[in-house]
């Protein structure tokens, strides 16, 4: 009798853990897909896939996180003088007519941004000059919650500044970058935010930046192990060590023709893939994405859209797939996500402007489920 009066004791107690636990599991789930209360359900595409002749060992991604996982983004930050064209200029050709507008951009920063709305924790390395432009580059991206320790001031030059021409009917674009205080990232920069690189899931960079801050960036990632993701745009060859470091290259189709001297999209895959890149992420603009792990070519179509400005799309995605990189998803379907995010900030202007929060993406992603 003295065993079933005890056992009846601690069941009102037991009943209460378990009923904590279960509500503290729930919250959690909901909170790592970014919209409380839906339970979402990730469709993966139809992808074709293609053979390759070689298989190249991949990297394990990390296992997935409640936590707002820790990006650092080291790279540059425009601001963007856009003209809105009925359609681009042949050289030498002036064309009357069309919209100004000023946005926030920088790959870097643009990328910073849109990691930031997809849920991740950012920290931003760059540089900016004594003016306005740069001090309201610092603002945006404080507005945005990014930490901005190892966004430094460099006194005597200029902010960044891009040209952008968009064409009215095409939405294609044509962009000039000036050299600014971007050019001011070096690898002893890079180097004295080694505390940020131990404390990242992931590190994103592009080539808007010195070649020694992304060696820098590379060496770094090594030692301390850490996920580098690079966006090598605008293309430019780099030493073979860089390509060997990193976990995932994500290029257009003219980067990746570019790069690799090769007329043909697979085979420019092929050839990163033998230079030492284990993944490889080729954007195709409307059409979608091209990726390799290794063994197969797939492919990941892009969302149907009416696009409005394209300027940051690829921007868009890059910081998406590094968010999902750091919270363990596999490759194909982080892709997948980031293909949505980057087909909603096609429909908007602005490159800061224009990219989705987390809730957009995830929600869209469970309604075409």
């Amino acid at each position: 009798m003295a065993r079933v009066d005890n056992y009846r004791l601690r069941r009102p107690f037991c009943v209460f853990v378990l009923t904590l636990a279960l509500r503290l599991c729930s919250r959690r789930s909901r909170r790592a897909f970014g919209a409380p209360g839906v339970l979402v359900r990730f469709r993966r595409s139809r992808r074709s896939r293609t053979c390759l002749p070689f298989a190249v060992p991949c990297r394990k991604l990390r296992p997935f996180m409640s936590a707002k996982p820790n990006i650092l983004v080291v790279g540059s930050s425009n601001t963007d003088l856009v003209v809105f064209c009925d359609r681009l200029p042949n050289p030498g050709e002036t064309v009357l007519g069309g919209q100004f507008q000023m946005f926030g951009g920088g790959k870097g920063a643009n990328q910073a941004v849109a990691a930031a709305r997809a849920g991740g924790s950012v920290t931003f390395l760059g540089a900016y000059g004594a003016d306005t432009f740069g001090a309201a580059a610092r603002e945006r991206l404080l507005r945005e919650g990014i930490n901005v320790d190892y966004f430094q001031c460099v006194q005597n030059t200029t902010s960044g500044i891009a040209l952008i021409l968009v064409d009215g009917l095409t939405r294609e674009n044509l962009i000039a970058v000036a050299k600014s205080a971007n050019e001011s990232v070096d690898s002893a920069m890079v180097s004295e935010a080694r505390p940020a690189f131990e404390k990242a899931a992931v590190v994103i960079s592009q080539l808007e930046i010195r070649d020694g801050a992304i060696e820098a960036v590379a060496r770094i990632c090594h030692e301390l192990g850490k996920p580098f993701l690079l966006n090598p745009a605008p293309s430019r060859p780099l030493p073979k060590r860089v390509y060997e470091s990193l976990a995932v290259i994500v290029v257009n189709e003219h980067e990746a023709r570019d790069l690799s001297k090769e007329p043909d999209v697979t085979a420019a895959v092929r050839w990163l893939h033998l230079l030492g890149c284990k993944n490889v992420v080729v954007t195709l603009g409307p059409r979608g994405v091209m990726f390799s792990e290794g063994k197969t070519l797939e492919f990941v179509e892009a969302p149907k859209v009416r696009a409005v400005d394209t300027t940051g799309a690829g921007d868009c995605f890059v910081g998406w797939l590094g968010v999902g990189i750091a919270e363990g998803l596999q490759l194909p379907t982080a892709i997948e996500r980031a293909c949505k995010a980057a087909s909603i900030a096609v429909t908007r202007a602005g490159a800061q402007d224009g990219m989705p929060y987390r809730d957009e993406v995830v929600l869209g992603l469970a309604s075409s489920a």
